[in-house]
C-alpha cells in the first residue's frame, strides 16, 4: 500500500523580509500548497492556471474519473491517442521499471484493486485461480506506447495506475508554470511531494524542510531537517498504520510486491527520495517501499543527483538509513 505522508513535511519558517503569496486547496485526492515571491502576475490569474493544470492531469491520468484517458485505456480503448503528459509519465515509468528491475510497476493496479486499495475500496476473494490470472496481466513489459500515442496491451485486462507518479509530475508541471509567469523563488507541495526553486523570500536562504519523527504521535518532533535548492523530494510510506507481529513483536506495514503480486510485510515505514525533479523522486520513493533495503541503497547510489532516506521499524526502535550523499 502506498500512502503519501504530506503531514510530515513542513517549511521551517524564518523572519519576514518579503511577502510570500500562497495558494492552498484540495486536488488529486489530497491537499496542495503553492508559495512564491512577488511577481507581476495577479494571484487570481495564477490560481486559474493552477486549477486548469489539475483539470488536465485528472482528465489524463485519474483512475477515479471514468472518462479519463487512463480509465478509457483500462476499459480496453486501444484507439485513444494520449496527451503529452501521459507520454512523459509513461516514459518515466519505463525508465524506473528497468532501473528497479520491476519493483516499480504501474500495472500493479490490478493487485491494488484486488486487495481493496483502489477506487472501489473493496477487497476481492483471492483464490489461487484469481491470483494466477492477476499475475498473468501484471508486468510493464506487457504494455507498449506506440509512435501514434496509443497504448497497446498484451491482455485487455491489464490495468494501468499512475497514482504513484501523478502527484510528482503535477508538482513539476506547476513549477514550470510558475517559471513561465516569472517566478524564481517558490515551493510547491502536493500531498507531501515537493519542489523548491530559488530561495525562501522571507529569509533569502534556501528552502528548509523538516521531517517529523514517526515515534511521536501526539506532538511533532523533528527527525530530519534538510535544505532544498532547486531540488525535489517525495516520500512513500505509512508511518501511522503499521501492525505488530504477534509472534516476533516487530512492527511492519504491507506493500504490494509487483513481481509476486503479494502484500508483503516490510519493516520500512517510509522512503524519501531527493532528485532533480519530483516525477523521478516520486517513482523511486514508491519502489523503495518494496525493494530489499540493501538492494535499494545500492541502486540509489548508482543514480546521479539522487539520494534517499529510509525509516525502518524494529521491535523497540526506529532506525534511519541514508544513501551516501543525503547528509551532504
Amino acid at each position: 500500500m502506498r500512502n503519501l505522508i504530506f503531514l510530515f513535511f513542513f517549511v521551517v519558517g524564518c523572519k519576514d523580509s518579503q511577502q510570500i503569496i500562497k495558494h492552498q486547496g484540495f486536488a488529486l485526492g489530497t491537499t496542495y500548497s503553492v508559495q512564491y515571491g512577488e511577481i507581476n502576475v495577479s494571484s487570481d490569474l495564477i490560481q486559474m492556471g493552477i486549477d486548469s493544470l489539475f483539470t488536465v492531469i485528472n482528465s489524463s491520468m485519474s483512475t477515479y474519473l471514468p472518462d479519463s484517458d487512463i480509465s478509457r485505456i483500462n476499459k480496453g480503448d486501444s484507439l485513444l491517442s494520449v496527451d503529452i503528459h501521459f507520454k512523459r509519465v509513461f516514459e518515466k515509468s519505463t525508465e524506473v521499471w528497468n532501473k528497479t528491475e520491476g519493483y516499480f510497476d504501474p500495472t500493479v493496479g490490478s493487485w491494488v484493486n484486488a486487495y481493496g486499495f483502489g477506487p472501489q475500496n473493496k477487497p476481492e476473494i483471492l483464490t489461487d485461480q484469481k491470483k494466477a490470472f492477476l499475475q498473468s496481466i501484471t508486468g510493464w513489459d506487457k504494455v507498449k506506447l506506440t509512435p501514434d500515442g496509443t497504448v497497446l496491451k498484451n491482455n485487455i485486462a491489464t490495468y494501468l495506475d499512475f497514482n504513484a507518479l501523478a502527484k510528482g509530475y503535477s508538482v513539476d508541471l506547476l513549477a514550470s508554470y510558475l517559471e513561465l509567469q516569472g517566478a524564481t523563488d517558490f515551493l510547491i507541495e502536493i500531498g507531501g511531494e515537493i519542489v523548491a526553486r530559488g530561495k525562501n523570500p522571507k529569509s533569502s536562504t534556501p528552502w528548509r524542510i523538516a521531517i517529523v519523527d514517526p515515534n511521536h504521535n501526539e506532538e511533532r518532533k523533528l527527525i530530519q531537517t534538510l535544505t532544498l535548492k532547486n531540488q525535489a523530494i517525495a516520500t512513500s510510506g505509512n508511518y501511522r498504520k503499521f501492525k505488530i507481529d504477534e509472534v516476533t513483536g516487530e512492527r511492519h506495514v504491507h506493500s504490494i510486491n509487483p513481481l509476486r503480486g503479494t502484500a508483503v510485510k516490510s519493516t520500512i515505514l517510509s522512503a524519501s527520495v531527493i532528485a532533480s525533479d519530483c516525477l523521478t523522486a516520486d517513482a523511486y520513493a514508491t519502489a523503495l517501499m518494496v525493494m530489499p533495503l540493501d538492494k535499494s541503497i545500492k541502486m540509489i547510489e548508482s543514480i546521479p543527483n539522487t539520494e534517499a532516506y529510509w525509516i525502518t521499524a524494529t521491535q523497540d526502535s526506529i532506525k534511519q538509513y541514508f544513501s551516501k550523499g543525503w547528509k551532504k
